[in-house]
C-alpha cells in the first residue's frame, strides 16, 4: 500500500525499560542496527500494526508493554534509489511513519528474535536514548531525531 505521494504506511517503536534506555537490534546477516519497524496493513490502524510488528520482529505480546505515546502526525524519510527494490512500484519513495514510546513492563527474558521463520534480528541490546542518532544509516537519521525528540519529554525523568 502506497499513498499518492509514493509513502508507505509503517509504524515505528521505540521499546524502553525502566532506565529509559531503548531496545536497538541489529538486523540480520547485516551490521546495520535499528529499532523495530514494519508496514500497516490495508486492513489495521497503526496501534493494531505496532502490535503484530511487536509480536513478529521481537516477540513481544501487548501484555508486556504499556504504550507511552506517539507522535502527533506522520514522519517521512525517502530510501536513496542504491536500495530501493527492482519489483517496487515505480512511485515508491520511502516510508511515512507513526512512532510508538513504549515501556517494557514484562521481564526482557520475554524478548524473542525468533519467532518467525525469517527474523527481522539477530541481536539487540539496551542503548542510552539518544545514541541511535550517531549510528542508525544516514537517510533514516532525521526521522529518528524528530520522533527521539518528540517522545522524550513523555518519559518520567527524561534522558539529557
Amino acid at each position: 500500500m502506497i499513498d499518492e505521494n509514493g509513502y508507505r504506511p509503517n509504524v515505528g517503536i521505540i521499546l524502553c525499560n525502566r532506565e529509559n534506555r531503548v531496545f536497538w537490534a541489529r538486523r540480520c546477516s547485516q551490521d546495520g542496527w535499528q529499532f523495530p519497524q514494519g508496514g500497516i496493513k490495508r486492513s489495521e490502524s497503526a496501534e493494531q500494526a505496532l502490535y503484530r510488528e511487536l509480536r513478529e520482529e521481537i516477540g513481544l505480546d501487548r501484555d508486556h508493554v504499556q504504550i507511552i505515546g506517539r507522535t502527533r502526525d506522520w514522519l517521512h524519510y525517502d530510501i536513496p534509489r542504491r536500495f530501493l527494490r527492482a519489483a517496487r512500484h515505480t512511485q515508491f519513495r520511502g516510508q511515512k511513519q507513526i512512532w510508538f514510546l513504549l515501556r517494557l513492563i514484562a521481564t526482557e527474558e520475554m524478548v524473542r528474535l525468533d519467532v518467525t521463520a525469517d527474523p527481522e534480528f539477530d541481536d539487540w541490546r539496551w542503548v542510552d536514548y539518544w545514541s541511535p542518532l550517531e549510528n542508525i544509516v544516514e537517510f533514516k537519521r532525521q526521522v529518528y531525531e524528530q520522533a527521539l525528540t518528540e517522545l522524550a519529554p513523555l518519559l518520567s525523568g527524561s534522558p539529557e
